[in-house]
C-alpha cells in the first residue's frame, strides 16, 4: 500500500466518524422532542456504515497490481429506528393523547453517550494513522537529500 492510499483510507475513516458523531449529536439533542414535521415524536438514527474497495484513477488500476485487502469506509445510509415511543404519563403536556400519555423517542442517553465515546476514539486512531502516514512521508523525502 502507498502512503496515498493510507491516506485515502484514513481519511475515509475520520469522514464516515464525523457523520457518525452528527447523527448521534442529534439524537442527543432530540432526545425530548415530541413532535417533527413528520408527525409524531423524533425517531432515533443510527448511521450505516459499509467498507468499500479503494477507489483508484483508471491509469492506476491498469499499472498496479489488485488490493484485495485494502478498504476503505463509507457512509451507504441513515437508518431510521422504527422501535416504538417510550409513553409517559403527562396529562397536562400539550402533546398528550386523549389518555394523558405523551410519546418520547425511544432513545437511550447512556447508550448515546458510549456511541459518542467510540466515535470520538475511531476518529483519533484515524488521525494518528494519518499522522503516522505523513511522518512517514516527511522521513523518506529526508532520507532523499
Amino acid at each position: 500500500m502507498d502512503i496515498l492510499t493510507g491516506m485515502r483510507v484514513s481519511a475515509s475513516g475520520m469522514t464516515a466518524q464525523r457523520m457518525r458523531m452528527n447523527t448521534i449529536s442529534s439524537n442527543i439533542a432530540n432526545i425530548n422532542t415530541t413532535r417533527t414535521p413528520e408527525g409524531g415524536p423524533y425517531r432515533k438514527k443510527d448511521v450505516v456504515l459499509e467498507a468499500m474497495p479503494e477507489a483508484k484513477s483508471f491509469g492506476e488500476i491498469l499499472s498496479s497490481p489488485p488490493q484485495k485487502d485494502v478498504a476503505r469506509v463509507q457512509v451507504t445510509d441513515i437508518a431510521v429506528d422504527r422501535k416504538a415511543p417510550l409513553m409517559k404519563y403527562e396529562p397536562d403536556h400539550p402533546d398528550a393523547d386523549e389518555n394523558g400519555y405523551v410519546a418520547y423517542p425511544n432513545i437511550n442517553l447512556m447508550e448515546e453517550m458510549a456511541n459518542m465515546i467510540q466515535a470520538t476514539r475511531a476518529y483519533e486512531a484515524n488521525v494518528s494513522a494519518m499522522q503516522a502516514t505523513k511522518d512517514m512521508a516527511m522521513t523518506s523525502l529526508e532520507l532523499g537529500r
